[in-house]
C-alpha cells in the first residue's frame, strides 16, 4: 500500500532527535509551559520573520485565540473560503461570529481577491453585522494572493488573520506566511509540512499588544497565577510536543525541498495525464502540503488507485457551506469554483520520505486508469 500520507516516517527519519528531545523532557521534571515552549516559540518566530510566536495547543485554538485577541466576537462578521479544513469556520463559530463565504480561484484554490470586496461591500450595505476580520486560507501549501487580501482588509478596516496550518515555510514575494497578517495561526498537526507527534498550534505577529493578549488568553487571562485579568480558556503547547518540533524545525526547509522534488516528478509523469496539475506561481512558490490534482472523474480514479494500493485522498469533499452544522451561514452564497473544487479535486501521496518508486506506481496507475477511462 502507498500511503497519502505517513507521519511515522518522518519520526523514523528523526528518531534520534525526537527521542533525545523527548528524553531531555522527561529528566527535566518541567512539563508545562516551560523553556522547550519558550525556546520554540523564539526560534519559531526567528524562521518566520515575526517578533512574537505563542504557542497554543492546536491549529484551531491558534485560530480562535487570533480572533478573540483582536476582539472578534457575536455580531461580528469575518470573511474566509469554504474549500478549507473545517476548522478555519469552527474558530469563527466559536468566538460567536458570523463567517461569510468567498469564492476561491479556480485554478490555485484559494481566496480570490475580487470576490473577498464584493463581499466585503455587499455585507457593509446589507447591515447584517459588523465587518470585523479576513481569514485567507493559504491552502494545500501555496500562499493566498496575501498582498491584495492585505490592501483589501485595510481599505475596509478589518483585521487580516492567516490561516497557515498548511503552509508553514512557505512564502509570498520572499516574505513567509504568517508575516504578512496582523495575527498568523499554525498547526502542528502530526501530517503537517512540520508536524508534532500530537496536537500543537502556534500564533504569530509583529504587533506586542496582540501577542500578550494570546498570551494571557491561552492560560485562563492570568497575569499573575490564579488570578484571571479577562475570561481565557486553558489551550498551552506542552514541553514535549515544543521539544519534538524544536527537533525537527532544523529539517524543515529540507523537507519542503523534497516534497518540491516529489511535486516535479508528478508532474512530468503526469503531463499527458489528461489532469488539471497544481498551478505553479513563481511569487508563491507552493511547499507542497498536498499535491492535488482535478478532474471530472474524480471518484472513478479515486476508486481505481484504491484498488491498486494507492492511497488519495479528498481534501474536501463538503465545501463547509454545504455542511448541515454550518449551512444557515452559507445559505444564499455563490461558491461555484468552490463547489466544483469539492466534487473534482484529489490529494495524491505526499511527505517527504514518499520514495520516487512509489511516485512512480501512483502516476503510472493513473495513467492506466486513464487510458481506460478514455476508452
Amino acid at each position: 500500500m502507498i500511503l497519502q500520507s505517513n507521519p511515522k516516517a518522518a519520526y523514523l527519519s528523526h528518531r534520534a532527535e525526537i527521542d533525545a528531545a523527548i528524553a531531555r523532557v522527561l529528566e527535566s521534571g518541567w512539563y508545562i509551559l516551560g523553556q522547550e515552549v519558550a525556546s520554540f516559540e523564539r526560534e519559531f518566530a526567528e524562521y518566520i520573520g515575526v517578533a512574537h510566536a505563542i504557542g497554543v495547543a492546536s491549529g484551531t485554538d491558534a485560530l480562535v485565540l487570533s480572533l478573540k485577541a483582536c476582539g472578534v466576537g457575536p455580531g461580528d462578521l469575518v470573511f474566509t473560503v469554504a474549500h478549507t479544513a473545517v476548522a478555519t469556520v469552527t474558530a469563527i463559530d466559536l468566538c460567536g461570529a458570523a463567517p461569510v463565504f468567498v469564492d476561491i480561484d479556480p485554478q490555485t484554490y484559494n481566496m480570490d481577491p475580487q470576490r473577498l470586496e464584493e463581499a466585503i461591500a455587499g455585507s457593509v450595505a446589507s447591515g447584517l453585522g459588523l465587518a470585523r476580520a479576513v481569514i485567507p486560507v493559504h491552502l494545500y501549501g501555496a500562499a493566498a494572493p496575501i498582498d491584495t487580501i492585505a490592501q483589501i482588509a485595510r481599505a475596509y478596516g478589518l483585521r487580516l488573520i492567516e490561516d497557515c496550518a498548511q503552509s508553514t515555510g512557505s512564502e509570498f514575494a520572499g516574505k513567509k506566511t504568517g508575516a504578512w497578517g496582523d495575527l498568523g495561526a499554525f498547526s502542528f498537526y502530526p501530517t503537517k509540512n512540520l508536524g508534532a507527534l500530537g496536537d500543537g498550534g502556534m500564533v504569530t505577529t509583529n504587533d506586542g499588544e496582540l501577542a500578550e493578549r494570546v498570551r494571557l488568553l491561552r492560560e485562563y487571562g492570568w497575569k499573575e497565577r490564579y488570578v484571571s485579568a479577562l475570561p481565557g480558556t486553558n489551550s498551552r503547547l506542552d514541553e514535549i510536543q515544543a521539544a519534538i518540533l524544536r527537533a525537527k524545525l532544523p529539517f524543515l526547509d529540507s523537507a519542503n525541498a523534497q516534497r518540491r522534488h516529489i511535486a516535479d516528478l508528478y508532474d512530468s509523469l503526469l503531463v499527458s495525464s489528461g489532469l488539471t496539475l497544481p498551478k505553479r506561481s513563481e511569487i508563491a512558490p507552493s511547499v507542497f502540503h498536498q499535491y492535488v490534482v482535478q478532474t471530472e472523474g474524480r471518484d472513478s480514479l479515486r476508486e481505481y488507485l484504491k484498488q491498486a494500493g494507492v492511497g488519495a485522498l479528498i481534501h474536501y469533499p463538503v465545501p463547509v457551506h454545504r455542511q448541515p452544522a454550518y449551512e444557515a451561514f452559507g445559505r444564499g452564497a455563490s461558491l461555484p469554483h468552490t463547489e466544483r473544487a469539492a466534487r473534482e479535486v484529489l490529494s495524491l501521496p505526499m511527505y517527504p520520505e514518499l520514495d520516487e518508486e512509489a511516485v512512480r506506481e501512483t502516476a503510472s496507475q493513473i495513467l492506466s486508469w486513464q487510458r481506460s477511462h478514455s476508452s
